[in-house]
């Protein structure tokens, strides 16, 4: 019988980044018979793995995986252990763009990379922001999710010369349109040189981040 999947073993070789495994519409078997075949030796991630999907893997499965109930990721195998100095900062205006910022995080601890977050220095108390600026310009690259109007990104990009990835979240009221407010405004904004993610895409972000550190 010919397997509903077919995994691309050698992309970390052919563009620095390995695969990952997008759980959201797949079935709790379709799930488990990929991680079946993957190498137990080295990590892979789970994206959008929900509380009930990950409850229902078989327990042959589940002893490999380590779940972030947060941001609903899972990484599959053994995990990399990087003492380096971390690289990327991770910002978020608000607690509710934790989500998004932790799948960022989980997708760059699967690549070896480490990570420092600074949480909740949104634009509506301008001095949270200012109090962390010394040490977030000491990182290479910065990576920032916000929801509502989404300015925090470019506020940042008036302050500092380092790499900003900006991730809209669809946090917000009414207008805020599921995150596509903070888009607009993050694609529109006037602070040069941003690279904007899709919506809630904060493993997008993170492997934006890799490439430039690859490059680099």
């Amino acid at each position: 019988m010919h397997k509903e999947h077919e995994l691309d073993f050698n992309r970390k070789e052919r563009i620095g980044l390995s695969e990952a495994v997008f759980c959201k519409d797949k079935s709790v078997t379709q799930i488990s018979n990929i991680c079946k075949d993957l190498d137990k030796k080295r990590p892979t991630l789970l994206t959008r793995l929900s509380k009930e999907k990950n409850s229902k893997l078989p327990n042959n499965i589940k002893k490999y995986l380590s779940y972030d109930a947060i941001s609903k990721t899972a990484i599959y195998g053994k995990i990399i252990n990087n003492r380096n100095s971390a690289n990327i900062a991770l910002l978020c205006a608000g607690t509710t763009d934790m989500p998004c910022l932790l799948e960022a995080k989980q997708t760059l601890i699967c690549a070896g990379q480490n990570s420092d977050i600074f949480p909740d220095i949104g634009v509506a108390g301008l001095w949270r922001l200012q109090k962390y600026l010394n040490k977030i310009i000491k990182y290479k690259i910065i990576i920032v999710a916000a929801g509502m109007d989404g300015a925090l990104p470019s506020v940042l990009g008036g302050l500092i010369p380092n790499p900003i990835i900006s991730i809209p979240t669809s946090t917000g009221y009414g207008v805020s349109n599921q995150g596509n407010t903070a888009l607009n405004s993050m694609l529109a904004s006037c602070a040069p040189g941003l690279t904007v993610v899709n919506i809630d895409n904060g493993y997008g972000a993170a492997c934006a981040a890799l490439r430039i550190l690859n490059a680099r």
